[in-house]
């Protein structure tokens, strides 16, 4: 008996793989097969994986291997999302070159990819930093632009004053900038934007025919495009001017208790030139950043602005002004009405400020002369009171009614708002895309003419961490305008990562086309992605603007008219994870370093007792990470696909464990020692089984065999990897430990090994290569066909039957479907668990379920 050598049949069969060319994705619809476009989130090039980075690209490679299986020509590819900060950083402090850092790291991320067996086609690879991919980035810009879909404007930043550059809301911490430390503040720059809002409707409606994407992820899209309908309505200022709302609740008028501002709304910074304490609250507001949940988190605060409004119901009720934090200039006109009596926020606010609250929504069951709001503040339906003629009306009743009110006093209108905003592009960094605009003092803005792109990055940029170097390059900005000749700069903001990755999945479908993006054609007939695979984090944003993108590409000419969702499929997979460890000092310490037993744990190196801290997903911050090549190394791929997809549902977090691990690595070690024992060939598909294989233990044996062909198939279909590998440990339990001299049990073993190398082929395809080959079975697995499970062997012909006892479930039985009532009433009667709980009692019925229960009545 030989062990599995991991070390040599790993690279031996992915080396087979390559010469064979096993990958490479065909035309779509080549031979009349269907396709089948697999694709992972592609990754950043930060230089190492770990073992967690595994499970993503595992989950999509189980799919690619099965429907290659199942007779479709698969496209999974593979690339780079190579543009971003981390670039910058690594400049700033390695002194190193941003784009040879990125593309050393691709290099070394390719080979470790490529250890994990994956079945893709790095024939297509892109990276999104070449200038053969952003070109053509570069080329839609200028067409969005010219549709109308692309525009430039003035528009509210996280400003960092130290390092002179503009923020992403995430690089924003406790409203500090997350380099230099320094208070944020919010700034207006002119700003290039995508017109997503343009899509609103479509974008919302779509989402409807989205079947195969999560719930969660659906609802998060409808929430971030937060459609609302309601009112529009305009407060007259006394002594002059107006104010423009919008609610969703004009049911509730009757219950204003004030007016709420944005710290930036025109009135607000009017009232602040002549009042020093109004401009030190906008000041300070302006620390919190644009990030909306930021903004929602910090104490609610505000400022009389020492004006009032007129009631759009009753002129002579005057309500007071304020500014206040928590209102978004962003969202409708930055001005609300607050109804402290039914919304939260308002009443918090009001409560701190001692505003009055009056209830005017009546909730079901309560009593209109004793109903007052505590703590909590009354968001549902009800009936009307304190609110004049709305009075009696339901909720719903009353909001129709209201709006009717507003137009005859041509105070408003019913309207939808949206609460998506349109994309902000523009980012004051050099290791990004090139916006190819070029500044005219006499022509204004103009584009790069099409056959002067790319627009390249300048080599020769010094990186120090303050302001975009691109900006203060002594020559790469000037240039003559394109249109007059004369004197003009470029554009020296770059886009935004995501703009890259709106596209990628279309570039893959034609990865070489040096003239266009990709051909139209050839780009829809692989599109949509039938199966997308990544992590709930990028279920908004790159979600979203992907698919603005494939509408806006589809609006532009650059893909056909009949062109829609760029994902079919969506599967959003849990993360692996680990425990965490510091040292003594508090120090973050790497598994490896760490010994743990019986629960706690020392530090290898010292001796010294180390703290066991809390479960989390592998990251390098932590240090919690498994290094990837190390654990290849002493296991190999297989063990780490078959772990990572065996442990836990796979939309579900992965514990790493020792245990979990070695657990994975004795059962290749059965497998391959099944194979090896095996000692003859195993039966091809189709070949004819011999005399008494229909009987006895070979029949129970192919039984088992087929409906495990049957499981796996469903299981691998529904995404529910974990529980197709079950199906495959119990195959292996099923195999017969010994066969003696019957041929037929022979031929059904080996039957079940070949099925058995087959179903794990997707999870483990080393293993199941070196298995066929040793099976003396002909080419490669990769390229057999999926089996098919023989309906007459998947039938079950025995139950298992529950036997209860006055109502207790005691035994259960197998028994052959459909036998007769009084074999079966025998059976339980006689079963060695069921007569001691009979045992002094007189049985007075025993009623049979057919083929679903037996109960025993007796006293």
């Amino acid at each position: 008996m030989s062990r599995y050598n991991h070390r040599e049949a790993e690279p031996k069969w992915r080396d087979a793989w390559a010469r064979a060319n096993a990958f490479r994705a065909p035309a779509p619809n080549a031979d009349g097969k269907p396709k089948y476009y697999v694709l992972e989130m592609f990754p950043y090039p930060s230089g190492a994986i770990h073992v967690g980075h595994g499970r993503n690209y595992a989950m999509g490679d189980v799919v690619a291997r099965y429907k290659r299986a199942r007779g479709f020509n698969v496209l999974h590819p593979m690339g780079w999302d190579a543009f971003g900060l981390p670039a910058e950083n690594a400049a700033l402090e390695r002194g190193a070159d941003p784009q040879q850092w990125t593309l050393t790291n691709i290099e070394v991320m390719r080979e470790q990819l490529q250890w994990l067996g994956l079945s893709i086609d790095w024939e297509r690879e892109i990276a999104t930093c070449l200038p053969d991919y952003y070109k053509h980035q570069q080329a839609m810009f200028l067409a969005f632009w010219e549709k109308g879909l692309a525009y430039r404007k003035a528009a509210k930043v996280n400003w960092d004053p130290v390092d002179q550059t503009v923020l992403a809301n995430e690089q924003v911490v406790d409203g500090k900038g997350w380099r230099s430390g320094a208070p944020v503040e919010t700034r207006e720059l002119e700003q290039w934007m995508f017109r997503v809002t343009a899509y609103a409707d479509d974008l919302l409606a779509a989402l409807n025919t989205l079947d195969r994407w999560p719930d969660k992820v659906r609802t998060m899209q409808i929430n971030w495009i937060g459609k609302s309908a309601g009112a529009k309505f305009r407060f007259e200022i006394v002594g002059g001017g107006e104010i423009d709302v919008f609610t969703t609740r004009p049911d509730t008028l009757f219950g204003a208790s004030f007016v709420a501002l944005a710290p930036d709304h025109p009135l607000t910074r009017k009232i602040a030139e002549s009042r020093p304490e109004v401009a030190k609250f906008i000041a300070e507001a302006a620390q919190l950043g644009t990030s909306e949940a930021d903004i929602e988190m910090a104490e609610k605060v505000g400022i009389d602005l020492g004006v009032s409004v007129k009631h759009p119901f009753d002129p002579s009720w005057e309500l007071p002004v304020w500014a206040a934090n928590f209102v978004l200039s962003s969202y409708g006109s930055g001005a609300l009405f607050a109804c402290p009596a039914h919304d939260q926020r308002d009443l918090d606010f009001a409560r701190k400020y001692d505003l009055p609250v009056k209830p005017v929504v009546l909730p079901p069951g309560e009593d209109a002369a004793t109903f007052a709001i505590g703590k909590d503040a009354y968001t549902g339906p009800g009936v009307l009171i304190n609110s004049r003629f709305l009075d009696g009306l339901s909720s719903e009743a009353a909001l129709t009614a209201a709006i009717e009110e507003l137009k005859k006093r041509g105070a408003g209108e019913a309207t939808t708002q949206y609460r998506l905003r349109d994309w902000g592009v523009s980012r004051q960094r050099y290791w990004g895309c090139p916006i190819p605009i070029i500044h005219c003092a006499t022509c204004g803005v103009v584009g790069v003419p099409k056959d002067q792109l790319p627009v390249t990055l300048p080599a020769d940029v010094k990186i120090e961490g303050v302001g975009n170097p691109l900006a203060s390059h002594p020559t790469w900005k000037h240039v003559s305008c394109p249109t007059c000749g004369g004197k003009a700069e470029r554009e020296t903001d770059t886009f935004d990562t995501f703009v890259d990755s709106s596209w990628y999945f279309a570039r893959f479908t034609d990865a070489h086309n040096n003239d266009a993006p990709f051909d139209p054609q050839i780009a829809a007939a692989w599109l949509p992605v039938d199966q997308y695979v990544g992590g709930i984090e990028h279920a908004v944003l790159h979600l979203l603007y992907s698919r603005f993108f494939t509408r806006a590409m589809r609006d532009c000419g650059f893909l056909p008219l009949n062109s829609g969702e760029p994902f079919a499929g969506l599967f959003t997979q849990g993360m692996v994870t680990h425990e965490t460890y510091k040292s003594a000092a508090g120090a973050w310490l790497p598994p490896e370093e760490v010994d743990v037993k019986d629960g706690a744990a020392i530090e290898t190196a010292t001796g010294a007792p180390a703290e066991i801290g809390g479960i989390e997903k592998m990251s390098k911050s932590k240090k919690n990470a498994v290094a990837l090549g190390d654990f290849i190394e002493e296991y190999g791929a297989d063990v780490l696909r078959w772990f990572v997809l065996s442990d836990s549902p796979p939309e579900k977090d992965v514990q790493w464990t020792d245990a979990g691990v070695e657990g994975a690595w004795r059962f290749v070690q059965r497998v391959w020692t099944a194979i090896d024992d095996h000692g003859a060939p195993a039966p091809q598909s189709g070949d004819a089984p011999p005399p008494g294989a229909d009987a006895g233990a070979a029949l129970a044996l192919r039984q088992a065999s087929h409906r495990a062909v049957t499981a796996v198939t469903e299981d691998i279909e529904n995404f529910r990897f974990n529980r197709a590998i079950s199906r495959a440990y119990e195959l292996m339990n099923a195999l017969p430990k010994s066969i003696g001299d019957d041929p037929a049990l022979l031929w059904a073993r080996g039957e079940a090994l070949r099925l058995l190398v087959q179903l794990i082929a997707p999870f483990m395809p080393h293993l199941a290569e070196e298995g066929w080959a040793r099976l003396g079975l002909p080419g490669l697995v990769v390229d057999a066909p999926w089996p098919a499970a023989d309906p007459g062997l998947t039938q079950q012909n025995v139950v298992t039957v529950p036997v209860q006892v006055n109502g207790k479930r005691r035994a259960e039985i197998e028994i052959p479907k459909g036998l007769a009532e009084d074999k079966v009433r025998e059976m339980a009667l006689s079963h060695d668990r069921v007569a001691p709980f009979l045992d002094g009692l007189t049985i007075r019925k025993v009623v049979v379920v057919t083929d679903r229960i037996v109960n025993i009545v007796a006293a």
